[in-house]
């Protein structure tokens, strides 16, 4: 069976880092993106060569929608040259920065690098990548427990995953005659380097979290990545234009 070729933007280090990996194992080949951190993004080729799979990393800034042209040409020249392909199977919108700092302390530069990032990136990337996508693809757009719950100083980063949400069932309507679903996914708070590491790194909000959390403690990558693997299987075909929250059971 021919394999499947995966795009899953900001896979060099963290949540994204994890899927690449997961849908790696699950025998799927992956083009990796990475804003900054090359070196980190080879390596996470280099453990998907290991297993067997073919990886790419291109460069991505998904906050900067000027280069999207450019990075779907890069995608189209990879897909023949590595896989004698002109289309891949698989989008995860993943890449995403955290901003933490109350509303009424919002500057509107912090507030349009969130829109770039998380919500302007995620429409007109995956506007642009659609002529290369297969018919039967999937995409999932990552979100964030936030969008259903709220935590003081995230309200300019949840309101563009609550976008991001309502983006999905649009999606998921509009690109049904193509038989694309398109599906979100929501984690908890998890223990990773993004905004600053606080989850991971502060004691007290880690305590916080697992106490708050029906499992009992925080989540790790490895929480998330197997998961989304899985909706992009077989398994998971009839899923669409749902929201998945990945979270332990936070505040249920």
């Amino acid at each position: 069976m021919t394999s499947k070729i995966a795009i899953v933007t900001g896979s060099s280090r963290g949540l994204g880092k994890s899927m690449a990996l997961s849908i790696a194992a699950k025998g799927q080949d992956v083009i990796l993106t990475y804003r900054s951190q090359r070196a980190e993004a080879e390596a996470v080729v280099s453990s998907i060569e290991a297993m067997g799979r073919k990886a790419v990393a291109l460069q991505l800034d998904v906050g900067d929608s000027t280069s999207f042209a450019r990075f779907a040409q890069e995608v189209k020249q990879v897909l023949q040259s590595h896989w004698q392909r002109d289309t891949f199977d698989f989008l995860v919108n993943n890449a995403g920065i955290g901003i933490h700092v109350p509303f009424a302390e919002t500057t509107e530069e912090a507030f349009d690098t969130l829109v770039n990032i998380h919500f302007k990136g995620v429409f007109f990337l995956t506007q642009k990548l659609l002529g290369l996508m297969a018919d039967q693809g999937r995409i999932i757009n990552i979100s964030s427990g936030l969008a259903r719950f709220s935590l003081p100083g995230y309200s300019a980063y949840a309101a563009m995953k609550g976008a991001v949400e309502v983006l999905t069932r649009y999606l998921a309507k509009e690109l049904g005659p193509r038989g694309i679903t398109v599906n979100v996914v929501a984690p908890g708070a998890i223990e990773t380097d993004f905004g600053g590491g606080t989850v991971r790194d502060n004691a007290e909000v880690n305590k916080f979290v697992a106490s708050q959390t029906a499992l009992g403690r925080v989540g790790l990558p490895d929480d998330i990545g197997p998961m989304v693997a899985s909706l992009l299987s077989e398994d998971n075909r009839w899923v669409n234009a749902q929201r998945i929250e990945v979270s332990g059971g936070m505040f249920v």
